[in-house]
């Protein structure tokens, strides 16, 4: 009996492996962003004669969120994958990033909500300085969604205090 409980529990750890094709399937979506991310900079050095400060801003912009995005994959892939799957033995390398050290499933959403509530806020920017181009009621859902998640992301990292305060007594 004890037999048969080690090696459903083996089976059962081993079944973390299944989220392997998952990061490697985000490091797929990372080179589509590097892909869009080329086309918006040649968009923007080739025409940069004829767009207007505005103009330019907004292409900016949209750089920016794509790297937010690209951020925001990188720490899903790095993070969950060290979290989830295994350790990726990265200490002593030269290019180890520091927050990985610190990366656990609470540090993670903490982490994932700040990215989001920081994407949001360059769409919300991008929608600002060109507000003609939006609808009034757009404009104010996309200011209500972003409360939203910087609530939701205040929320989050105060539970995560509360969670970790309460295994620290």
């Amino acid at each position: 009996m004890q037999h048969t409980n080690k090696s459903i529990s083996s089976i059962i750890f081993m079944s973390r492996w299944l989220q392997a094709p998952l990061y490697f399937g985000l490091m797929i979506v990372l080179c589509v962003y590097v892909y869009e991310f080329a086309i918006g900079l040649t968009h923007l050095v080739t025409t940069a004669n004829r767009l207007t400060e505005t103009g330019v801003m907004l292409l900016a912009l949209d750089l920016i969120d794509m790297v937010m995005i690209a951020n925001l994959l990188i720490m899903v892939i790095l993070g969950g994958y060290e979290t989830f799957v295994s350790r990726l033995n990265l200490h002593g390398h030269s290019d180890h990033p520091e927050w990985l050290d610190e990366v656990n499933a609470g540090t993670m959403k903490i982490k994932l909500a700040l990215a989001i509530v920081t994407i949001s806020s360059i769409h919300l920017l991008r929608t600002f300085i060109d507000p003609t181009q939006k609808d009034f009621y757009v404009v104010m859902w996309q200011v209500i969604i972003h409360l939203t998640l910087v609530v939701s992301a205040i929320a989050i990292a105060f539970t995560d205090k509360l969670m970790t305060s309460n295994h620290t007594k």
